[in-house]
Formats: C-alpha cells, sequence, structure tokens
C-alpha cells in the first residue's frame, strides 16, 4: 500500500487548521493537526511529516519560535508561514530563520495546496542530499552545522538551502529564476538581484580568500551558477 504524504498543520485557529484540513485531505494527503507551537513541535518530532503549514501568531510559542527551535534540532522539513500579517520584516524574519514559504491570510486553498505541492517537489530534489566535503569544508544539511578545517562556518538557513541546491545540481547551470523558485518560493523577492546579494556572501563565507575568483560557485554570466569541485 502506498503511504500518504503527511502534512502537518500548526494553528490555534480552529476554523482555519479545519478547512486547511479537508481541502488538503481532498489532494489525497494525510492531515496532522496542533493548536499551539509546543503541541506542534512534539507532533512534528513524533510524526515526521513531509511538509509543516505553521501560523504565525500562536499562544506559547509562536510560529518565529516554533521555526527557530525546529531548525536549531536538525529538522529541515520544508515548511510554509501563515500570517495575517503583512510588514515585510515579518516576512523576512520567517524566511531567515528557516521558513521556505511564506503566505499571509486570507489565502486561497488552491493556491496553498499548490505551494505544498511545490515544496514537495523542491524537497524530492535535494532530500538525499545531507553531508558533503569539499575542500576542507564539512556541510551538514540535516543538522544545519558547517565547517572549515573543523571551525564553524555561519550560515543562514537561506544560505544553506542555497548551497544545497547548487550542489544537488552539481556541474551543471542553475538559472537564478530556478534558484528564487526552489530556494525562495513563489514570488518572496521581486528581483533577481536578490540571488546575487546571497550568492555574494555565500561566496565570502565558502571561498574566503577567493571569493573575487570563485573556485566552487562560479558566474554562467547572463544565466545563474554553477557549482563544481
Amino acid at each position: 500500500m502506498e503511504t500518504k504524504t503527511t502534512i502537518a498543520i500548526i494553528d490555534d485557529d480552529n476554523s482555519v487548521r479545519k478547512s486547511v484540513a479537508l481541502n488538503l485531505e481532498q489532494e489525497g494527503f494525510k492531515v496532522l493537526e496542533a493548536e499551539d507551537g509546543e503541541k506542534g513541535i512534539s507532533l512534528v518530532e513524533e510524526k515526521k511529516p513531509d511538509v509543516i503549514i505553521l501560523d504565525i501568531k500562536m499562544p506559547r510559542k509562536d510560529g518565529f519560535q516554533v521555526c527557530k527551535e525546529l531548525r536549531n534540532k536538525g529538522i529541515s522539513t520544508p515548511l510554509i508561514l501563515l500570517t495575517a500579517r503583512s510588514e515585510e520584516v515579518d516576512k523576512v524574519l520567517g524566511l531567515e530563520l528557516g521558513a521556505d514559504d511564506y503566505l499571509a491570510k486570507p489565502f486561497g486553498m488552491l493556491e496553498l495546496v499548490a505551494r505544498v505541492k511545490a515544496l514537495l517537489r523542491r524537497n524530492k530534489s535535494t532530500k538525499e542530499l545531507e553531508k558533503v566535503e569539499f575542500s576542507g569544508i564539512k556541510i551538514d544539511f540535516k543538522a544545519y552545522k558547517a565547517e572549515k578545517e573543523s571551525k564553524p562556518i555561519d550560515l543562514s538557513a537561506r544560505e544553506y538551502r542555497l548551497l544545497k541546491c547548487l550542489i544537488a545540481k552539481k556541474g551543471s547551470v542553475v538559472t537564478r529564476d530556478e534558484l528564487l523558485d526552489e530556494v525562495w518560493g513563489y514570488n518572496t523577492y521581486p528581483t533577481t538581484r536578490t540571488v546575487d546579494n546571497h550568492i555574494a556572501r555565500l561566496r565570502q563565507k565558502i571561498e574566503e580568500k577567493n571569493s573575487k575568483t570563485p573556485k566552487h560557485i562560479l558566474t554562467v554570466h547572463g544565466v545563474g551558477y554553477k557549482f563544481v569541485v
């Protein structure tokens, strides 16, 4: 028997949870529910869902705290943040803490389902990649740990996902639009310049002295980037 893909919805609003659950179940997903942050963390640790849908404003622990704690525990499950807020600072904070996508309330169920499916597709392409080593650098994507010659490298959650996407397609050119779709999600940022800025910072941490003439993260002018060993 084929195992159903499992989605965890963590939201203190019962009507939202039930509506999301109904729509996802109609798409063939198995849905798990939690009404606050602490129960949500326990649910994720115990049931290991394939995607997490997480509200930001909740009692006991809010969505930011839950997201940060899950990532600190090495849980890299794709995660969509839900919020009624529209401030850009909240959006950026959530994404930098390790969220994969962001959806403001009220939202359409068709759009939510589409984003869940997109996250599952993106995660499938990099799921098998957990640890890599190159040029004295060790990256553990599952535990969000990186070091070079036994010294820690401070990478953000976004930088881990960006590097993972490039390494998963090692030797192939990845366009800026592909990186925006796979690392940032639907329309998270309006310009591909965002990718260039993140690549520049990632090079400074990975390439260090060679950041101006990188050996691993190469620019393919007019197209995108390529990772080589």
